[in-house]
């Protein structure tokens, strides 16, 4: 069930309560794809870095290890020793990402593994059965994410099928009698490309449809920032304020707060993970490259503002040295801090929404972060 705390303009400060423990939004996902943060990091770190939602790949546990496996392990949260709640993507995002390996149809998208590249069929039910296995805490509807761009009339068609998968996908989870998480709460996901009469339209449809969630698909796939924030001026106030909303892949700090000013709860992304393995780090200055030889000697923390371990105990030199040497440390090290940086800057938004000053804060982050380049 979720709470809505309070509202500032259309920023919404609340709470998700799940069976497994509630979620303070607006929030920021540490994405888990196969179970682990990508970078060394175990769900002992996720709780450091104070994660409250880990996200985990429907598609990529399918193929390995197997979701019937991970069900007889006891379920994801099991499998990776996380107690907090975990959010499995339904794979729809392949749908997108894997355009060269599979094949869409009424019924369901054929791929071929990008492993070995034997032949699966996943569908709404498909997914649906693979994720009730997973026994996640959310289970995202089965979608298509449409390249960008793509004509209006591919994309009013993509939109129409997302309902007809989102029905097939709420139908069979329900109806489930086997499913390990019998609390499992389903997300629907809003396509339409950059169209926004497409976006509202079938904003308005799932809707109707009464899930627990809703989540805003097909962004940052290409389009720029000012279509993005475009699309979710148009399209939140048509989904239902009383439940959460997701935008999903998204983004850059400045992406969070332009979300979050807009009404979205989630967010999920693999930037920090990303970034933080090739040695881009995020501070409350700016962003820094680590592999930059001004840092040779620098004794000091990543970001002397930071309380997170790594700034406690380690040296932008030593750091440096570790990347240089390519010691996995060093990308072990830069991770934990930016899933730390964007944790906390979450936190920092939800306590400026209890007190009331997040428009205030909105404004003094972007132009401390426009002056340092982050």
């Amino acid at each position: 069930m979720y709470k809505l705390l309070t509202t500032e303009g259309r920023a919404k400060r609340g709470v998700l309560s799940t069976v497994h423990g509630e979620v303070e939004t607006p929030v920021f996902m540490n994405v888990a794809t196969a179970g682990a943060i990508k970078g060394a990091l175990s769900a002992q770190d996720l709780r450091d870095a104070g994660c409250q939602v880990a996200l985990s790949n429907t598609y990529h546990l399918h193929l390995r290890p197997g979701d019937s496996l991970v069900r007889d392990m006891g379920g994801i949260r099991q499998f990776m020793a996380w107690d907090g709640p975990v959010l499995t993507d339904s794979g729809g995002f392949q749908v997108f990402s894997l355009t060269n390996l599979r094949k869409i149809k009424e019924e369901g998208v054929y791929f071929s593994s990008h492993i070995d590249g034997r032949k699966i069929f996943m569908g709404p039910e498909e997914s649906m059965e693979i994720q009730a296995n997973l026994g996640s805490t959310i289970a995202m509807a089965f979608d298509e994410c449409p390249p960008y761009p793509a004509e209006r009339a591919y994309i009013k068609d993509s939109a129409a099928r997302t309902t007809r998968w989102l029905s097939r996908s709420r139908d069979h989870l329900y109806g489930l009698n086997q499913r390990l998480n019998k609390s499992q709460m389903l997300f629907g996901i809003n396509q339409g490309g950059t169209y926004a009469d497409i976006r509202i339209e079938h904003a308005k449809e799932i809707s109707e449809l009464n899930l627990d969630g809703y989540a805003i698909g097909g962004l940052a796939v290409g389009e720029s920032h000012a279509e993005m924030y475009r699309i979710l001026d148009d399209v939140v106030p048509h989904l239902p304020q009383e439940k959460p909303t997701y935008l999903m892949g998204v983004g850059t700090p400045e992406n969070l707060l332009e979300g979050i000013a807009r009404g979205v709860d989630f967010f999920d992304c693999v930037l920090p993970a990303r970034n933080g393995r090739h040695g881009h780090v995020y501070t409350s200055r700016g962003k820094m490259n680590m592999f930059n030889a001004r840092y040779k000697r620098d004794n000091e923390p990543i970001d002397c503002a930071c309380a997170c371990g790594v700034c406690k105990h380690f040296s932008r030199a030593y750091i440096r040295h570790l990347f240089k040497a390519k010691e996995m440390l060093a990308m072990r090290l830069c991770v934990l801090h930016n899933l730390h940086f964007y944790n906390h800057l979450m936190a920092d938004v939800r306590a400026s929404l209890d007190t009331g000053i997040f428009s205030q804060f909105k404004k003094e982050r972007l132009a401390m972060w426009a002056e340092a380049g982050i």
